[in-house]
């Protein structure tokens, strides 16, 4: 037996803790000298500097209730415990636990001993959702075009495992090394293997179907209908009738293509003029970068060639694995062409010189089933000229004219509302009433430029013409 007397010190490990948990740092130590101290130390500033978060002084203190004391083998077995509730952030990092007993060869020496465990605090993802890259985008009509949806999880430490799915499968995707691989990703999981070995070159290729001379969507855009030979169904559409065909035949055979005959309710959707080959490859890339409270944000892309008659209506998910989560967490979208949006316009019955707002109605834009994703963009034209400010179109989801003239009467304005994966156009007629007050003030206006003209007038009747002039225009 040491002269000296003996101690063992050591902590308990722990595994990772939860944000918000309770945790108990358990410091045992064996000795068969008599205990001098113990004091815990939380180490700060990465590791040049210590902080005491709980002492006990033998000297001072006479009740030995805060531990457990069993004897084993002639020696004394300790337990010294620290209790942190509710962890968070900045309770992360190392811990040491000092212990000191006396030198049994003199009461005037300490032999010191010391243990060490590093707590580390995770903290599940904030928050998850889906949006497209480079949206709001158009929509193609003679050749394919990549689409990219990015997978945004915030709020975690450390970087969660992030994946695709597709309609409830797990997408077989090809990896690409351009970012950061240190974040967990899909072409990790079991089963990928077979994809490491695809090209990377690019995505498959489409074949474009001949094209006509003229592009009939501009010069018909109100009707834009199919072909009937060579138009491919779109996904939950019906093909147009025979009635519909002969009225398409007959609009492209006009002899003035730029006259439009627009009926009041018109929607119509345009099809792609080109089909794909073969299935498109998925690629996949992410990236992460830390936030100023130290957790994680990583953005996980999938990229791959859109094809509007399959991807029309299909559900893709973004689903996250992390330890602080009991199951995964995930955000849907569902890839929806634009149908017709409804159009509202105020005031409902316009006047010659009021302002007027056609705006876009019944378009959520979000990622449920029931709403438009990717975001639609919207455009403005009015058919058969110039919009009323001189520009050919604007691009919004209101159209304002400002103080409209008689001549816009009757006027036809159409919206095209289009993403990657459709096109669809909305008509509306703008009826414009007289405007009384306006049209007598007016009258007033012309019977003083009479007078001035004629100089038949005193001041006191000009005065009094002016004043009843601008009263009936406010």
């Amino acid at each position: 037996m040491d002269p000296c007397g003996y101690l063992t010190v050591n902590i308990e490990p722990l595994p990772h803790v939860v944000i918000g948990d309770t945790v108990t740092l358990k410091c045992n130590f064996q000795t068969d000298g008599n205990l001098r101290e113990i004091v815990w130390f939380r180490v700060t500033d990465g590791g040049s500097g210590k902080q005491k978060i709980f002492t006990y002084d033998a000297m001072y203190n006479t009740s030995y209730s805060h531990m457990e004391d069993n004897r084993r083998r002639e020696d004394l077995v300790y337990q010294s415990t620290v209790r942190l509730p509710e962890v968070q952030m900045e309770d992360d990092g190392l811990y040491e636990c000092h212990v000191g007993i006396y030198d049994r060869s003199s009461r005037d020496k300490v032999i010191l001993a010391s243990g060490s465990i590093t707590l580390t605090v995770i903290v599940p993802p904030k928050s998850i959702s889906v949006v497209a890259a480079n949206s709001p985008a158009p929509f193609s009509r003679y050749e394919a075009q990549n689409f990219t949806l990015v997978c945004i999880v915030a709020g975690a430490k450390p970087a969660p495992m992030v994946y695709f799915k597709r309609d409830g499968e797990l997408i077989d995707v090809v990896p690409t090394t351009q970012f950061s691989s240190s974040v967990g990703d899909q072409s990790k999981r079991p089963g990928q293997g077979k994809t490491r070995g695809r090209s990377q070159a690019g995505l498959r290729s489409s074949e474009v179907l001949p094209s006509r001379d003229l592009d009939d969507t501009k010069l018909r855009k109100s009707l834009s209908l199919p072909e009937k030979e060579g138009n491919p169904a779109r996904l939950g559409q019906d093909g147009p009738d025979s009635s519909e065909e002969g009225q398409a035949q007959e609009s492209e055979s006009s002899p003035e293509p730029t006259t439009e005959v627009i009926p009041e309710t018109v929607v119509s959707r345009e099809f792609p003029r080109w089909v794909q080959t073969s299935d498109p490859l998925y690629y996949f890339q992410h990236r992460q970068r830390a936030s100023g409270d130290g957790t994680m944000e990583v953005r996980a892309m999938l990229t791959w060639s859109l094809n509007p008659q399959l991807d029309n209506e299909a559900l893709f998910s973004c689903e996250v694995n992390h330890p602080a989560l009991s199951m995964p967490m995930q955000a849907e979208v569902t890839l929806a062409a634009p149908k017709g949006p409804k159009l509202t316009m105020s005031p409902s019955k316009a006047k010659v010189g009021d302002t007027v707002r056609i705006t876009v109605q019944g378009f959520k834009l979000g990622p449920s089933a029931s709403e438009v994703f990717p975001e639609p963009m919207f455009t403005w034209t009015k058919v058969g000229g110039p919009l009323l400010d001189g520009r050919e179109e604007h691009d919004g989801r209101e159209l304002v004219l400002e103080r409209v003239p008689a001549e816009l009467n009757g006027s036809m304005f159409r919206c095209t509302a289009q993403n990657p994966l459709g096109s669809t156009d909305t008509h509306t007629r703008l009826i414009v009433f007289d405007n009384p007050r306006l049209k007598k003030g007016i009258e007033r206006f012309v019977a003083i430029n009479a007078a001035i003209s004629q100089r038949s007038f005193t001041l006191t009747s000009m005065l009094l013409l002016l004043l009843s002039f601008t009263c009936e225009l406010t």
